[in-house]
């Protein structure tokens, strides 16, 4: 079977959110902004050029995670396969939507920092409620010191911090 593959950077732009299918299985949900930024040296200034949005859709243990991990304003990258669905609207038009089915994610490095740990599960764990951010701490710009362990995540506790100065809507 051909499948496409798309790596989409950029910052997601809304509240993760997480659901449970019937039978259980965890599926998370949210929007990325990829934007091109380019500098222009004749007037040494930075202008944005236009901009991708697509829905990302996450699926059992990445969609923990990533409701774990992420908040809105996160530089992101996005590894999956882009699929385009139609339905008929309540008005009876016909829409057709662009989403992206995620089989990884993470943090960009370009803009911020992340200590790593894996994720360990105990048998019998709850799944994740939406708006838990056990994952990651998010360090804002003007944070002393982005490469301290201020965090407290020194131990392996599953914690992810970023910190660095995170562009508002694209690199």
């Amino acid at each position: 079977m051909n499948q496409n593959t798309l790596i989409a950077v950029g910052n997601v732009i809304t509240p993760v959110q997480i659901r449970h299918t019937p039978d259980g299985v965890p599926v998370t949900t949210f929007r990325i902004a990829c934007n091109e930024r380019r500098f222009n040296r004749e007037t040494n200034e930075w202008l944005d050029k236009d901009s991708f949005f697509v829905s990302v859709t996450c699926w059992r243990r990445l969609a923990e995670n990533v409701c774990r991990s992420l908040r809105s304003g996160d530089p992101v990258m996005v590894r999956g396969r882009l699929l385009t669905r139609s339905y008929d609207t309540a008005d009876g038009r016909r829409t057709t939507v662009t989403e992206m089915e995620a089989d990884a994610v993470g943090p960009d490095l370009t803009w911020c920092t992340a200590h790593v740990t894996r994720t360990r599960r105990a048998e019998g764990a709850p799944a994740v409620e939406a708006g838990e951010r056990t994952a990651v701490e998010v360090q804002h710009p003007g944070s002393d010191d982005p490469w301290s362990d201020q965090g407290g995540a020194a131990e392996d506790d599953g914690v992810r911090e970023l910190s660095g100065a995170v562009p508002a809507a694209g690199h």
